[in-house]
């Protein structure tokens, strides 16, 4: 929207009849004698403009009008009122109303618009017979407040508000303005086209645009940035009735001028349309130039090319509305390339030399350079209206934004591990594996450097050396033929082949840097796309994410090829567009939901040249097809899942799995960077909010459950939010003493509402068939205990499963029955190895919280213990956990998530843990809290387990001596 300025006091020039002055055009009005208010006018102006210079200067007044503002009014029409609304419907083929028959220099202000243009006289031209020409170019809108008549003068005089329009409105207007801008110009260029093709039809009788005014018309047009300035530039030059131009004048909010403005284009190209019909279009023999013989065309190449100005065309183009005076003097949009301008100013800049110019400093590889060359030549006979002008010219752009050798320079010094290590702790907690592969590739990166420099040194003193010993070859080959030294000559003609090939062995030492191929693989919300950007921060390079979910066609990887409508380079070329750089770091986020093979052809077999370190130096896109070096790329891709990646495209690249965080780690990561971040975000103080440790860790346990932090940070903003409200309440009562701002686990039901998630806490006592097990939840991230119950009753040996168990934990209970029906003698639980230890009765074995599905090999050696409690009668320690699986033989094997479960046992109150022997490699990743919070057993067999968890004990086979394990 525009915004008055300021109101200041003008000299009033109306307009003549029918005349509409709209802001950065041009107009010449021809006044006669019967003008007598514009010879006062003028006097007036002169008179301003000498003062004005005498005051500023002591050269003596230069007498320069352009200074001296005045206020151009057209004058009214009874079909639009005072607002610039339309009062009475004209049918669409009538004629346009002429405007009332109104005295110019005896109009009032009720004869006026209310709306006109501050503008400049910027010259006068005489024409010896008492009529002279006035050239007024309109400079922005104004509205006329207040009109007098200067009785000393005999003009008119006003006091108006100048309208400038903001700069910045088309990033205002949003996207709806964007659209209305884009179509504007897009009707713009298409009625320059059919105006300039109208022209060229055989048998038209219409001498309209000229190639060269064509094309600079285009120019023009696309090269505005101001949706405001080029809708009131088209509604000077298209057809358009006197009440729709004042329409357009009053129109001072941009999106409502710039739809008017198309609605007038819409209405003319569309009747354009409908009276030609175009087959065909040939030059033949005429060149860029068809209407001008040979001579002349020579002629208006060389004008073209030194960018001077246009012959005009006498007559205009009958039928278009203000192009007669874009010919033939009438009027002239302000900054119009090459309309004649002072001094050779806004003159068309040879577009061909400055796209030379930026080939040749975008530094294209050889071939690269060499398409390029042929392609510039082919432009330069390519007459500018046909459809492969645009078409070439957009390649070449595009090679020249491409960037071919430009790099960014690594932060490679004595302090750049040590400062990406604190870079990479600063952003992330944890994730210590992918830590350490970025901080060895820099610490690579950095050692290739050193040798490099190392072997430059080398290279530079033997090309000095040879250098030296070239020019006293040449000496002694001066002296040869005086002295006739042709031995000294041939040795020194041996020392030079010998330096050289010594610098081609150097040469070939230097080490040539392949980026590496990441895979991040992680559930959700673990900082895989953050951890990315962090390593470009690291590393000082810039960063690109390239988004492939939902990518279904194979040419958004490799490009379009150039025989296609609307072709374009594919995401990996653009993304390199956009950085400006050929090292930067490049982020395939979700790779794994990239589409497969379809009849837009396979977008994941693309990705396999990309993602290949062995290929990706001569990737070619279709679009450029040109080879381009991928290999200083460094691509880091992140999935969630490995399950839907093609076998041959993970091989290509290195996986780092990024297990959820624990609950320690979310509590840190909460304490340290989203609470303090979310305080920020709602309005609140450090001070205001006091967080506790006790306070994050019952959100985490009670209110998540997931593998990242996504939903603690929404909960944790929820809370404060919760706080926000009840500080702004008792601020805004006048008593901001009563806010308590300690956040309290009472208080979290009332923001969060009640526990989404209850935590199992160890039993203080225990009875027989009642085991404590561990479990890790498939969401990742966290670990609680399971209890494990199972009874006996009078049956025929039926075992009964609840619990919502999954297959495989079904499978694990039937195992552990079979092993200690098998052992039932050496555990004592039956008088002779032949009898029956479920004969006469039946078992029922269930896990609590039913609703949850619970399923994985990770129970087996608890179920195996419970069923031996409950039929030895010995009760289990409640504070003793275990996880494990079994097989036939009771061999305890390993199982997965043993950081998680382990957390969380220790979070319920659990002592000792018994773990699979196989898992001790997995203790170690533990931290410190819980290594010192548990007591961990390591186990072999079942009997060990049982040992350990009865050791006063005695079995009977322990009477028959311990049986060797087999291990076959």
């Amino acid at each position: 929207m525009p915004r008055p300025t300021q109101t200041i006091t003008l000299p009033i020039l109306p307009l003549p009849p029918g005349a509409v002055l709209l802001p950065g055009v041009i107009q010449r009005i021809s006044v006669s004698s019967l003008r007598p208010d514009v010879a006062s006018l003028l006097a007036a102006v002169y008179t301003r403009a000498a003062a004005a210079s005498t005051s500023s200067s002591k050269s003596g007044p230069s007498g320069r009008i352009d200074t001296i503002p005045i206020a151009c009014l057209p004058l009214a029409s009874p079909l639009i009122n005072y607002k610039g609304q339309q009062l009475l419907l004209q049918k669409e083929d009538s004629p346009s109303t002429p405007p009332p028959k109104i005295d110019p220099s005896k109009a009032t202000k009720n004869d006026l618009f209310p709306y006109g243009v501050d503008a400049k006289i910027t010259g006068i031209e005489g024409r010896g017979t008492g009529e002279f020409t006035l050239l007024v170019e309109g400079i922005c809108r104004v509205k006329l407040e207040k009109a007098w008549t200067n009785t000393e003068r005999g003009f008119l005089e006003g006091r108006v508000i100048d309208l400038v329009d903001d700069a910045t409105e088309l990033e205002k207007g949003g996207v709806v303005l964007q659209e209305l801008f884009n179509h504007l110009k897009m009707l713009s260029r298409e009625l320059v086209a059919i105006l300039r093709l109208t022209a060229m039809l055989p048998r038209s009788g219409q001498q309209g645009l000229s190639p060269l005014l064509a094309r600079r018309l285009d120019l023009f047009i696309t090269r505005q940035k101001q949706p405001g300035a080029l809708a009131d530039f088209m509604a000077n030059i298209v057809e358009a009735s006197y009440e729709e131009k004042l329409m357009v004048l009053a129109a001072v909010e941009v999106k409502v001028r710039v739809q008017r403005v198309i609605d007038l284009l819409d209405r003319q190209v569309n009747g354009l349309k409908r009276g030609i019909k175009i087959t065909a279009i040939s030059t033949t023999g005429s060149g860029m130039f068809p209407f001008l013989d040979k001579g002349k065309e020579e002629e208006e190449r060389e004008r073209f090319r030194r960018g001077g100005t246009i012959v005009p065309v006498k007559g205009g183009l009958p039928g278009v509305g203000g192009l007669p005076g874009m010919f033939s003097g009438g009027q002239q949009p302000k900054g119009m390339i090459g309309g004649g301008g002072q001094d050779g100013e806004d003159q068309e800049p040879n577009e061909i030399e400055e796209l030379a110019k930026r080939l040749e400093a975008a530094k294209l590889s050889p071939e690269a350079a060499k398409v390029a060359e042929r392609e510039l030549k082919r432009l330069k006979k390519i007459h500018p209206a046909q459809a492969e002008y645009a078409v070439t010219r957009t390649y070449l752009e595009t090679l020249a934004e491409i960037p071919w050798t430009v790099t960014t320079d690594d932060r490679l010094g004595p302090h750049t591990l040590p400062r990406a290590r604190k870079q990479l702790d600063e952003d992330h907690y944890g994730l210590e594996k992918v830590k350490k592969r970025l901080l060895e590739y820099l610490a690579v990166l950095r050692l290739k450097q050193s040798v490099n420099e190392e072997v430059d040194k080398e290279i530079k003193k033997v090309e000095e050396e040879l250098g030296a010993a070239s020019a006293h070859s040449d000496t002694k080959e001066a002296e040869e033929a005086a002295e006739k030294a042709a031995d000294a000559t041939t040795a020194l003609e041996e020392k030079i082949k010998a330096n050289s090939a010594k610098v081609e062995i150097l040469r070939s030492k230097r080490m040539v840097d392949k980026s590496p191929i990441l895979l991040l693989v992680g559930p959700p919300g673990v900082g895989k796309t953050s951890l990315a950007r962090s390593v470009a921060t690291a590393l000082g390079r810039k960063f690109h994410r390239i988004s492939l979910g939902g990518v279904r066609d194979e040419a958004e990887i490799r490009g379009h090829r150039r025989t296609y409508v609307a072709a374009m380079p594919g995401l990996i070329v653009q993304g390199l567009k956009k950085v400006g750089v050929a090292n930067p770091v490049v982020l395939l986020d979700e790779i794994d939901k990239i589409g497969g093979s379809n009849h837009h052809g396979d977008p994941s077999a693309a990705m396999l040249e990309v993602l290949d370190p062995e290929q990706n130096h001569n990737f070619v896109d279709h679009y450029i097809n040109i080879p381009i070096d991928l290999s200083k790329v460094m691509f880091i891709a992140t999935a969630n899942s490995l399950d839907t990646i093609p076998a041959p495209l993970l091989d290509r690249m290195e996986t780092i799995y990024i297990p959820g965080y624990t609950t320690l780690e979310k509590r840190h990561i909460a304490m340290q960077h989203l609470v303090p971040k979310q305080i920020r975000v709602n309005g609140l103080r450090e001070e205001q909010v006091v967080f506790t440790e006790e306070v994050v860790g019952r959100i985490i346990e009670s209110y998540t459950r997931e593998a990242g932090v996504r939903n603690l940070e929404r909960e944790i903003g929820s809370v404060l939010r919760g706080k926000a409200v009840e500080y702004a309440d008792a601020k805004d009562a006048g008593h901001p003493e009563k806010y308590n701002p300690v956040l309290t686990v009472d208080d979290l039901e009332r923001f969060l509402g009640i526990e989404k998630f209850e935590e199992e806490i160890a039993e203080k006592t225990s009875r027989p068939g009642i085991v404590t097990g561990l479990v890790a939840y498939s969401s990742g991230g966290n670990g609680s205990i399971l209890f494990i119950e199972v009874a006996d009753m009078p049956g025929s040996g039926r075992l009964q499963l609840t619990g919502k168990l999954g297959d495989v934990l079904k499978e694990s209970v039937e195992v552990a029955l079979t092993w200690v029906k098998a052992n039932a003698y050496e555990l004592g639980l039956t008088q002779n190895p032949g009898e029956d230890i479920m004969k006469g009765r039946s078992i029922h074995v269930h896990c609590p919280s039913g609703s949850i599905p619970k399923d994985g090999p990770s129970s087996g050696i608890a179920q195996a213990v419970a069923m031996v409690s409950l039929f030895s009668g010995k009760a289990v320690p409640p504070t003793m956990a275990m996880t494990g699986e079994i097989s036939l033989r009771g061999r305890v094997t390993a199982v997965g998530g043993i950081k998680e479960k382990l957390i969380g046992a220790l979070r319920a109150g659990v002592k000792t843990v018994l773990l699979p022997a196989q898992n001790r490699k997995d203790v170690k990743d533990l931290p410190q809290e819980v290594k010192d919070g548990l007591e961990i057993l390591h186990v072999e067999h079942i009997w060990e387990a049982i040992r350990f968890v009865w050791p006063d004990a005695e079995w009977p086979v322990d009477r028959k001596g311990v049986a060797v394990q087999s291990r076959l």
